[in-house]
């Protein structure tokens, strides 16, 4: 993206801290938040998606938290429609964007693009979502091989999607990302890293907190869910507590495996971004706006 201010990133797996350093860095350098998590964009799942209080965006200017319905199918190229108008309106204002979530799909879009990848296709995506995992990930191994290896098998939305993509474009999902392997000039941005055992402590405070404070009440009150809503990590475990056949340890239990096995596939995807740095979860955000040349 061609701007006077380029935005900065701050991204990590899911429980590093990115909300409160971002929420840091925007106090330091007078700069605008900009969500790009793909669960927390939907409205309604404050809780359950770990979403910036009401301190927080009362302290600095957030963007892109809770402003798409749950019915509705959010996917990276959607995502990109409502994030690039938003990014210029606060470089118009002559604001910093921090653009922060560990949606690397999300992420990679705003930093190189889509490189012409088809849109969703609802008939298909319900044909896709009616396959088991071992067959999609059969599937894909037939369609694209270079996909198929490089695509945790467990991320189930990154499989399903590099195989809409090979049906609807007719050719593999791999040939269209080639674009990806180079870098644009002038991005920046951190990654923040904590070490493993810590991590899952957080997650394990984290799951417990959400519970406590109304997830449940949060998937309730949901009428209806998109394919991509639907996905988020929590949904389908509460949703089998409320038909009884989860238990409300067992349900905690599977949100927290599930969180920790997110978390691990956020950490492989933004260690294969060179351009970002990691740095300790711990460290000091004007130490890092200095050394990026924010101030």
């Amino acid at each position: 993206m061609t701007t006077d201010i380029p935005p900065f990133y701050v991204v990590g797996p899911t429980g590093s801290g990115k909300s409160d350093f971002a929420e840091a860095l925007a106090q330091i350098t007078g700069g605008e938040i900009v969500n790009a998590d793909a669960y927390q964009i939907y409205r309604g799942l404050p809780v359950l998606t770990a979403c910036p209080g009401a301190a927080s965006r009362a302290a600095v200017r957030h963007h892109l938290y809770e402003v798409v319905p749950p019915e509705r199918i959010c996917d990276a190229g959607r995502y990109l429609d409502l994030a690039r108008p938003v990014l210029a309106g606060i470089v118009s204002r002559g604001k910093l964007p921090i653009v922060t979530g560990g949606s690397g799909l999300y992420v990679k879009a705003l930093t190189h693009g889509l490189n012409e990848a088809p849109g969703s296709d609802p008939a298909l995506r319900r044909q896709l979502d009616q396959l088991t995992p071992g067959e999609l990930q059969g599937l894909l191994r037939r369609l694209d091989p270079v996909s198929a290896a490089s695509i945790t098998p467990e991320n189930r939305r990154y499989v399903q999607r590099a195989v809409e993509v090979c049906l609807i474009a007719r050719q593999p999902a791999s040939s269209l990302r080639q674009a990806w392997a180079n870098d644009p000039p002038g991005l920046r941005g951190v990654c923040l890293v904590r070490p493993r055992a810590e991590l899952h402590l957080r997650i394990h405070h984290r799951v417990r907190a959400m519970w406590q404070s109304g997830a449940l009440e949060e998937v309730r009150a949901v009428g209806e869910w998109s394919t991509t809503s639907s996905k988020a990590i929590g949904v389908a475990e509460i949703q089998e507590f409320l038909q009884g056949t989860l238990s409300r340890e067992a349900c905690i239990a599977a949100i927290e495996t599930a969180t920790r096995r997110y978390a691990k596939r956020q950490i492989t995807w933004f260690r294969r971004e060179r351009w970002l740095t990691p740095i300790d979860a711990g460290s000091s955000a004007l130490a890092v706006a200095r050394n990026a040349g924010l101030l």
